[in-house]
């Protein structure tokens, strides 16, 4: 995520995702990646990304993915070579609906070499192999490379926007750096966020077609913070101005980092 301007320098990306319904959080909290992963240097990163759908049971989820699935992740960080880890719970649609997805997990490695040797270890087979152990509702998982700096700023609220393949990239990418990015970085201060993270989708794990086409969250202080620039005026010209250029539609999320 970044604090300024320079996420506006175009990158491409390569990303995963999925998709969950929201649920009130299990009473397992999900484990704590901050002290076991580095911080990720400056610079456009290359991303392993999973967003996953709707489990069956959202209880049973949380509590494999917290005692098993992140521990086992975090074991493996040294042969796969991530450099840092994000994990999100989406807790609702930006209109305040029951979220789209569930969790997403951000994997960051230095460059997209990196992150193709890393998907080629025996341990992140091993995390492979395990997602179907508890993410019954399945999931995405794409590669990917940041679009520019990535900021230092805690994020433990954010706003996700999930951008759809649109009809038109090239009209897409024309509006979205011209116009949809300077108008949020104009209206940074009043909506309040503290980073931004822009990537852009380039493919499956499986190296086919992305199932999603950009990504971009808006970090900010706490849910209040969040919620006050969601509120704000020029958050609201933010969103009317996505019909302009997001011709596919898009998924747009609040969530908690973890």
């Amino acid at each position: 995520m970044r604090r300024s301007p320079s996420w506006l320098i175009p990158a491409m990306v390569l990303t995963a995702a999925c998709s969950t319904p929201a649920d009130k959080p299990a009473d397992a909290p999900a484990a704590d990646t901050t002290a076991a992963m580095s911080p990720a240097p400056a610079g456009p990163q290359a991303l392993v990304t999973v967003i996953y759908n709707p489990p069956k049971n959202i209880k049973a989820f949380e509590k494999y993915y917290s005692e098993t699935h992140v521990p086992l992740v975090v074991s493996k960080q040294q042969e796969i070579g991530f450099t840092n880890a994000e994990l999100t719970r989406f807790t609702s649609t930006l209109d305040g609906k029951k979220p789209t997805f569930h969790r997403q997990a951000e994997l960051y490695f230095n460059s997209l070499d990196d992150a193709k040797r890393g998907m080629a270890t025996p341990g992140f087979k091993a995390v492979g192999d395990d997602l179907a152990k508890f993410a019954t509702g399945g999931l995405l998982g794409m590669t990917a490379v940041e679009t520019g700096d990535k900021g230092t700023a805690a994020c433990p609220a954010l706003v996700t926007v999930i951008y759809n393949m649109p009809k038109d990239t090239a009209a897409f990418e024309s509006h979205y750096s011209a116009t949809h990015l300077p108008l949020v970085v104009a209206g940074q201060r009043e909506i309040g966020f503290t980073r931004a993270d822009l990537t852009k989708f380039a493919a499956n794990l499986d190296g086919s077609a992305p199932a999603k086409y950009r990504q971009a969250e808006l970090c900010f202080d706490s849910m209040d913070a969040l919620k006050k620039g969601a509120a704000s005026a020029t958050m609201k010209q933010v969103g009317e101005d996505f019909p302009k250029f997001a011709t596919g539609g898009l998924t747009a999320l609040i969530g908690e980092q973890q």
